[in-house]
């Protein structure tokens, strides 16, 4: 079966569109600014500390709201979310450098 060029383009262009829209390129940390971080000490340390060292990575404060990371593509749809509220400050690091997410220059863990 022949089809015409232009339907080809399309089909390839529609292939990679689907291939990097559930590319993760920006994260956010939705999180109460005191409430349950105040209990949680190493994810509060997470919070104030780590996440103004990654790039493309926010911290949206929302009253009331547990602890998680938001991993958005580049539409800014949600492509996961991840609960912190059982995680170390190591394993909350660990879970923004799993998925490719880097420190700004001249910052370390």
């Amino acid at each position: 079966m022949k089809y015409p060029a232009a339907v080809l383009v399309i089909t390839v262009l529609s292939i990679c569109l689907v291939a990097t829209s559930g590319k993760i390129v920006r994260a956010r940390l939705e999180s109460c600014p005191g409430c349950s971080l105040n209990r949680l000490l190493e994810v509060r340390q997470f919070a104030y500390e780590d996440i103004k060292k990654y790039k493309d990575v926010e911290w949206k404060k929302i009253s009331g709201a547990k602890p998680e990371l938001v991993f958005l593509n580049d539409q800014d749809e949600e492509i996961e979310r991840v609960p912190l509220s059982t995680l170390n400050r190591k394993e909350c690091n660990e879970v923004l450098t799993s998925r490719g997410f880097t420190k700004e220059k001249n910052e370390e863990l």
